[in-house]
């Protein structure tokens, strides 16, 4: 099991109790927007969600692993970040994340994905990790910068994505860079 920790956070893994707060930020369309589930998100599907993570092994070459983010000082699921192994090349991982709107701007997915990023190569021993987002989530670029990830790449309207082609900038960091 991952239980890893920050100075204001606790990542752990998905639990019964957070059924409603997860089904409620996944429906809200401002969050949902860039991702790829579409709002509302019921009930549920975030029931189905977590038991699927429930019976999910952190790290199974292939398939993600959603983490569930919450404050320490407050119980209750603020958000969660991802993380898959590729299958292709297991040292290698790609990484996502979500915050609930009430909890953006306040710093919480920065630290959440900086420890991330620290487990992945610290305690996996990944070689690199990579992330997308969509080229018109600013905030989400500025997220993957801040935590040290580079810009490699900016694909021009390269997915059809709810309904409209869509670009997305690829952002990388190697595990040498991060221990930097």
């Amino acid at each position: 099991m991952i239980h890893l920790e920050t100075p204001r956070l606790i990542l752990r893994p998905f639990q019964e109790s957070d059924l409603e707060a997860f089904s409620g930020y996944r429906s809200d369309p401002e969050v949902a927007r860039y991702q790829g589930w579409e709002a509302p998100y019921s009930l549920e599907q975030a029931a189905a969600f977590i038991r699927e993570m429930q019976s999910t092994r952190p790290g199974a070459p292939g398939e993600w692993y959603q983490i569930a983010i919450e404050r320490k000082n407050t119980p209750g699921l603020i958000g969660d970040c991802a993380f898959h192994i590729l299958a292709h090349d297991p040292r290698q991982a790609e990484i996502g994340f979500s915050l609930a709107s009430a909890y953006q701007r306040q710093g919480y997915a920065t630290e959440a994905v900086g420890r991330l990023l620290d487990y992945l190569f610290g305690d996996l021993d990944l070689h690199r990790v990579t992330a997308t987002c969509d080229a018109e989530n600013h905030a989400s670029a500025r997220l993957l910068e801040r935590v040290g990830m580079r810009r490699e790449g900016h694909f021009i309207e390269n997915i059809w994505f709810k309904g409209a082609w869509g670009s997305e900038y690829a952002y990388a960091v190697l595990q040498a860079e991060w221990n930097r």
